[in-house]
């Protein structure tokens, strides 16, 4: 990687700004942004204070009318408090007041006077703190040091646009006392009054008088309000925060308004006062307003401390602007800390925050001896795989911990410091400070530290740090920094950190396949990860859900393995289409909202795939990729109602070229999605295996006995109850256990296949006199068996290991539900499997050792990534109309109001017939390559050879001279692009728009599916000259 240099003409350019500034900056009149409220009552509610505090007989009664009046006059208290507050609050906040003071004199250190009262609302109407504070200091002891970040999570947080909170807070102007220079800190927190919603909800360019709190409005002054409604409007078209800086004529105090939608951080408010006190500035006055429409805006009266030897503020206003866009993403940072001399800037502390998560994930936890091991253990004998297993897993709890290696980041601050600058000296955008105020401090920061080479750099790691382990977690922080293509890091607006990685440093012992490309996205709230295998790669995105801490803490270790084992499974089943295996995860915080966690995961890939455009907004980035790239996502657990607001965000952020085929399963009507489960996609292509089955053993549907997990309330569910008619004896899903040895009514399980209700409304009356329904609630059930059922939900989670059937059709259930753990209860005492066949239609349910273990008993097995690829099918061709079709042909054609039309009708019937024509020729394939080796392979490994000889040809195609050809190409791309849609568009046409490594994909994928599964994986080189002799015929 290259080290881009700043040149002399960016410093001279530069400097010239920095000398003459730029005299188009905001700047607004020395006058306050609030009207001071004037409490008429003032005088008359202090002497009832008065009276009051000498009834208490707490101060001596002739100190009482001074003590009154100090607090009253001499503190400089707003007029907001005594107008809010009760005489009888008031009252003991002076004699509490007065409490501080004796104990401080009796300390005989006036630098001990600690204020500290509050008081919260039983009734949840607001609250006020006041509390000693020092100017432009973060306290880490006494009141000052939790106070904002309890307001933050007591109020602001937690703050919807039904139940908001509006901070205002002040600092006294006068002194605490006669012996100590520190003034009062005033917080008044007040529940906001919004006007009623309106029924179509607020839109977009909304009014902000139709939005606000009534004591804003009371107090906002007319520059104020115009300044909110520019900064409302612009987080109304934006994503991330709004950010604005504003001169005050005739005074050096600058005013910073930040606007953001509700929820799209937290912690922050308190996480600002952190930032502008690293710079030495402090805030006189600050304000929080919350808005009915879910807008926050937060406003900073910012001034710098006098005789420090900070830079002045009209340079650090700017970096404070800058660094709080990160601060947004991250604001909950254990590596900025209060300000000490180890303490990082927001940009150090940020970067050391993102290698704590790589370091997490990417230490090389395992090491020789397990590879030393796993070459003694055989991976294919289920008891060997079972021990490398465990002590793989053991490996990744008890070493690297994230205790561990954020102790190693806290002890090293000088080396992290160097670290971050051979990061920054990569990425930092070389224009990025000609604007405004000439170099910001955070670029004259890495002026004065040697940047060192990679060499050098690792050479001082090596001589600095004696502690192996330690070296280890910030070699991990060098090769993160080598391994990064492209980041939003600097981008000046932005809702969480994306990085594109190059995955050339990931251990083959622990990933045996080399992905093609790698992003790991950073919020506050989450962390994910997107993995793809080929250029043109499609799968889905799914949440990670916790139950509690530990089951967290888990998912935390396991997500980026969970991410690869998904992408490496989709890889496989994505065999017949252009699009290799693809897949994202997002782990949200326990509390956090998954789907904000899902927009800001999308939105901060976004930054990586759209070139900004927008100064100050979205700007270009440092792309040592140099390529475009373009991801395709789809539904998974989680996000299936998420993928429209995707499609629809990427438009909104300037992808007009493929937001349409950005997200599959996407609303058919309003965005020309293609539904799954409406027109049984991915059922077609398990039904396909079935049939197939039947055919092969000759054997008479209705005859058939089975099992299926996965019940009528899904899609492979109930679409599988529809679609057959066999003798289904259980029925395993979430609501319970249904079971019948005589065979389920069918009647009844279509009726609950068509309501897409689950088996908990079974009308048990149809059940003959040995059948049952146990639900997950149920408790000591006794069964016809005699049997007693203690726990509904044990008896359910262990259910499909104890039923007998002839076919076994599992449609839904966790990942690994047969695991070679607990295998062997589906194989009875004489050695006889529960089941003859199974066709795997839920992905992942058997564990390949599992699947190996029930083959070696004869067991007609068929795996997920051969059966269940209906689906990956139907959302590759709705990609392929995505890119094919114009913004306007893509309305006219995909989308309707009420009736589908008669283009999306028959693309419809174009991709079912692919699907069932992929299914079959594969099926056929594996029967055929299974005859052929006498039954000595288990159709598992030959499936999973298939795959790879496949993706291999496949891959061999893509960079070979084959597509060149255009008489095959033309001949190749009419055949694999629908009928409807080549009449409907043009094969010309269509060439001209489909991007070109598309075109490469879907050419190399139709010829090496269809090589294959005509001549077989023997197939040879004869062979494909003879094929790829009639390709160019169509």
């Amino acid at each position: 990687m290259s080290t881009p240099e700043p040149t002399s003409k960016v410093l001279s350019a530069a400097t010239h700004l920095l000398q003459t500034g730029d005299a188009h900056k905001g700047r607004v009149e020395n006058m306050p942004g609030y009207t001071t409220p004037v409490f008429k009552g003032k005088d008359e509610q202090r002497a009832l204070v008065e009276q009051a505090v000498a009834g208490k007989g707490f101060i001596p009664r002739e100190l009482v009318k001074n003590e009154v009046n100090w607090f009253y006059n001499g503190l400089g208290i707003d007029d907001t408090y005594f107008q809010t507050e009760s005489r009888e609050v008031i009252a003991d906040h002076i004699m509490a007041l007065f409490g501080a003071k004796i104990l401080a004199f009796t300390k005989h250190d006036p630098s001990s006077l600690v204020i500290d009262l509050e008081r919260i609302d039983e009734k949840g109407n607001g609250a006020t703190f006041i509390h000693s504070s020092v100017p432009g200091l973060t306290t880490t002891e006494g009141p000052g040091a939790t106070c904002e970040a309890r307001i933050d999570e007591l109020f602001l947080d937690k703050s919807t646009a039904e139940n908001a909170y509006r901070l205002e807070t002040f600092r006294s102007t006068g002194a605490i006392s006669t012996t100590s220079s520190q003034q009062l800190r005033c917080y008044f927190v007040t529940k906001c009054q919004f006007p009623p919603t309106p029924a179509g909800g607020w839109g977009k360019k909304t009014d902000i008088k139709l939005v606000s709190d009534h004591t804003f409005l009371d107090r906002a002054t007319k520059n104020t309000l115009e300044i909110y409604q520019n900064v409302m409007w612009n987080v109304e078209e934006r994503h991330g925060p709004v950010i604005e800086v504003f001169e005050v004529e005739g005074s050096r105090e600058r005013r910073m308004v930040i606007g953001y939608r509700q929820g799209g951080t937290s912690k922050f408010f308190s996480a600002l006062s952190n930032l502008y006190h690293f710079y030495s500035l402090y805030s006189a006055r600050k304000y929080v307003e919350q808005f009915a429409n879910g807008i926050t805006i937060i406003s900073l009266y910012l001034n710098p401390l006098p005789n420090t030897n900070a830079p002045p503020i009209e340079h650090s206003v700017w970096q404070i602007k800058k660094e709080a866009s990160l601060l947004f993403c991250l604001p909950d940072n254990p590596f900025f800390l209060a300000k000490s001399p180890d303490s990082h800037a927001v940009q150090e502390a940020t970067y050391a925050y993102c290698g704590w998560i790589f370091a997490q994930h990417f230490c090389n936890r395992l090491g020789s001896a397990y590879l030393q091991l796993k070459n003694i253990l055989n991976e294919n004998d289920p008891t060997h795989a079972e021990v490398l297993n465990d002590i793989k897993r053991r490996f990744r709890e008890e070493t690297f911990t994230r205790e561990s290696i954020e102790q190693v980041i806290q002890a090293y601050p000088e080396l992290i410091r160097l670290l971050y600058v051979n990061f920054a000296m990569t990425h930092y955008p070389a224009t990025d400070d000609l604007r405004q105020q000439g170099p910001t401090l955070s670029y004259q920061r890495l002026q004065t530290v040697q940047p060192l080479s990679d060499v050098e750099l690792y050479d001082r790691l090596r001589r600095s740090v004696p502690n192996k382990f330690d070296l280890q977690v910030l070699e991990s922080f060098l090769i993160f920094n080598k391994s990064i293509l492209k980041t939003n890091f600097y981008q000046p607006t932005k809702v969480a950190l994306s990085f594109r990685l190059a995955p050339e440093f990931l251990p083959e012992v622990e990933y045996p396949k080399k992905p093609f490309g790698m992003f790991i996205v950073i919020g506050n709230d989450f962390r994910g990860f997107h993995i793809r295998f080929r250029d043109v790669a499609r799968g889905g995105i799914r949440i990670v859900r916790s139950r509690n801490r530990e089951n967290y803490s888990i998912n935390q270790r396991m997500l980026f393995d969970e991410n690869y084992g998904l992408a490496s499974t989709q890889n496989l089943k994505n065999k017949d289409i252009p699009e290799g295996g693809a897949k994202g995860t997002i782990l949200p915080s326990l509390g956090a909202s998954p789907r904000l966690c899902f927009e800001k995961y999308v939105d901060a890939m976004c930054d990586l795939l759209i070139p900004g455009q927008t100064p100050g907004i979205k700007e270009q980035i440092v792309d040592l990729y140099a390529k475009p790239e373009l991801l395709f996502f789809g539904p998974d657990e989680g996000t299936a109602d998420m993928m429209d607001w995707a499609a629809m965000h990427a438009r909104d952020r300037g992808a007009e070229a493929w937001w349409k085929s950005f997200t599959t399963g996407k609303s058919a009507a309003t965005l020309g999605g293609i539904p799954h489960d409406t027109y049984g996609m991915t059922s077609l292509s398990i039904r396909q295996y079935i049939l197939g089955i039947y055919r092969q053993f000759g054997l008479r549907e209705k005859d058939v006995t089975k099992v299926q997990t996965g019940g009528p309330d899904g899609d492979l569910g109930s679409n599988e109850i529809l679609l057959s008619n066999d003798k289904t004896v259980a029925v395993i899903d979430g609501s319970g256990v249904l079971a019948d040895p005589q065979g389920i009514n069918r009647e009844e399980l279509v009726r609950l296949a068509k309501a897409r209700v689950p088996v908990g409304n079974f009308n048990t009356a149809k059940l003959s006199k040995d059948g049952y329904l146990v639900k997950v609630e149920d408790q000591d059930v006794k069964l016809p068996s005699g049997e007693v059922v203690i726990d509904g939900t044990d008896f359910r989670n262990g259910a499909h290991l104890r039923f007998k059937a002839d076919l076994f059709v599992p449609c839904g259930g966790r990942p690994e539900a047969v695991n070679i753990s607990n295998v062997a209860a589906l194989v009875d005492s004489e050695g006889k499997p529960h089941f003859k066949y199974v066709v795997e239609g839920a992905n992942l349910f058997f564990s390949q050792q599992a699947r190996l273990f029930l083959e070696k008993r004869k067991v007609v097995l068929f795996k997920d990534s051969s059966t269940n690829k209906g689906g990956v099918t139907s959302s590759s061709l709705e990609v392929l109309a995505g890119l094919a079709l114009s913004t306007q042909e893509y309305i006219d054609l995909m989308t309707f109001k009420n009736e589908p039309s008669a283009f999306y009708k028959s693309y419809v019937k174009d991709i079912q017939a692919k699907i069932s024509e992929n299914a079959m020729s594969e099926f056929s394939c594996l029967t055929k390559e299974h005859s052929r080796l006498g039954g000595s392979k288990p159709r598992t490994t030959i499936s999973d050879e298939l795959s790879t000889t496949l993706n291999n040809l496949q891959a061999e195609l893509e960079s070979s001279d084959l597509f060149d050809d255009l008489p095959s190409r033309r001949g190749v791309l009419g055949r694999a692009i629908p009928k409807t849609l080549v009449d409907k568009v043009g094969l010309d046409v269509l060439m001209q728009r489909l991007p070109d490594p598309y075109q490469r994909a879907l050419f190399s994928s139709w010829v090496a599916s269809h090589f294959i599964y005509k001549y077989g994986v023997m197939g040879s080189s004869v062979d494909f000259f003879h094929f790829a002799r009639d390709l160019a015929q169509h």
